[in-house]
């Protein structure tokens, strides 16, 4: 039975073109029917095309991706997912670029032991840039939070009579149906809004 070519692309959202990773696989010879591709977080494997090529991936084939970022971004993940390609499966890889990392050159025990190397030190660098990313991104939220800006649905303003409302509500003559109806906002945000408004009557007491 004929070996063959595999191609993996990822990308981490559907706006994310692909085109650039998709040339490099063809012209390494992957037929485009061949070629899997994931619009999803590398944070994990639980991809769907990547689950789908692995069941088809045999003893001899050949897996080729573009960077070891596309693979994943995970340390621990990417350790374990080439140990299944290639012990397990017994199926050759190719990170094109990183040559180094080419299993069907690597087969003598020196081979093996750079391309080990050399996939620890990009598989960390890989997963240490998605936290600095997370890190950048919760960084940038905070200093956006200091400048005023708000995230999320913006609160439905109160109306100016809600004391009076609210009174009416403890004196159990509105319901929280009612009340909510009447601030014209659903149950759960009312139940939301009265909580902070009772911090608020704390505080000013």
């Amino acid at each position: 039975m004929e070996n063959k070519i595999y191609g993996y692309i990822r990308v981490s959202t559907k706006e994310q073109n692909i085109e650039r990773q998709m040339i490099s696989l063809i012209d390494a010879g992957v037929a485009r029917n061949e070629i899997y591709i994931d619009k999803q977080s590398g944070k994990d494997f639980k991809r769907p095309a990547y689950k789908k090529m692995m069941r088809k991936v045999r003893e001899g084939d050949l897996i080729i991706v573009k960077s070891i970022d596309r693979l994943g971004r995970n340390y621990r993940d990417i350790m374990e997912q080439w140990r299944i390609i290639t012990k397990e499966k017994k199926a050759d890889i190719l990170i094109q670029d990183m040559p180094l990392l080419d299993t069907t050159k690597t087969k003598d025990l020196l081979g093996t032991f750079i391309s080990d190397v050399v996939l620890q030190l990009l598989s960390f660098v890989a997963e240490n840039e998605r936290d600095n990313i997370r890190q950048r991104q919760a960084e940038g939220i905070a200093a956006a939070k200091a400048r005023g800006v708000q995230f999320g649905k913006p609160m439905i303003p109160m109306p100016e009579n809600f004391s009076e409302l609210y009174q009416q509500w403890e004196a159990d003559q509105l319901s929280i149906k009612e009340l909510a109806s009447l601030c014209n906002m659903g149950r759960s945000t009312m139940y939301k809004r009265i909580g902070e408004y009772r911090k608020y009557l704390c505080h000013e007491r």
